[in-house]
C-alpha cells in the first residue's frame, strides 16, 4: 500500500497465520530463554498452564504480517517508535492469528513535507476472538520513493 492509500478510520486485515510450538521454542531459545517460553513440560505446571510464545514474539509475528500485507511496495521509511505496547493474552501452539490495524491519523510532517507518517492501532486476535497483542505505532513514508 502507498501512504495515500491509508485513510483515518479504516480497518485493514492481515492473515491468517498459524503458530507452531517449533517456532516458539525457536524464538524463545534465541531471544527470550524464560522458562515458560522454552519448556514445555514445566510450562505446564507454570502460571499459564503451557507453553506461550514471548510477547517480542507476538509484536515479530503482527510485524510480518504488517510488511507482507501493508508496507510491501509502499514509501515505509521507518518508524520513531511505539507509543504503548500490551499483550492481553498469551500466544499458544496451535493458536491462528489475524493483524487488524486502524489507521488512527495519517498526515505529512510539518517540518519535512515529503514524509508521511501514519499513526495506527495494531490487534493481533486469535481465531476465538482473543486478544494477544494491541499496540499503537507510528510510522514514516518517504514521499520521493517512486
Amino acid at each position: 500500500m502507498k501512504f495515500a492509500d491509508f485513510k483515518q478510520g479504516h480497518v485493514l486485515n492481515a492473515g491468517p497465520v498459524k503458530i507452531h510450538e517449533e517456532e516458539i521454542l525457536e524464538f524463545a531459545q534465541k531471544y527470550d530463554p524464560q522458562w515458560f517460553h522454552t519448556d514445555s513440560a514445566a510450562a505446564k505446571t507454570g502460571p499459564y498452564g503451557g507453553l506461550i510464545a514471548s510477547g517480542w514474539h507476538t509484536c515479530c509475528i503482527a510485524m510480518r504480517l504488517a510488511a507482507d500485507t501493508f508496507l510491501k511496495g509502499s514509501e515505509s521509511s521507518g518508524s520513531p517508535g511505539l507509543a504503548y505496547v500490551r499483550w492481553p493474552h498469551p500466544v499458544r501452539p496451535g493458536d491462528e492469528l489475524m493483524l487488524q490495524v486502524t489507521i488512527l491519523e495519517t498526515r505529512t510532517s510539518k517540518s519535512k513535507p515529503n514524509i508521511g507518517i501514519v499513526r495506527w492501532q495494531w490487534q493481533l486476535i486469535s481465531a476465538s476472538n482473543i486478544e494477544v497483542l494491541d499496540l499503537e505505532a507510528t510510522s514514516f513514508f518517504d514521499l520521493t520513493l517512486v
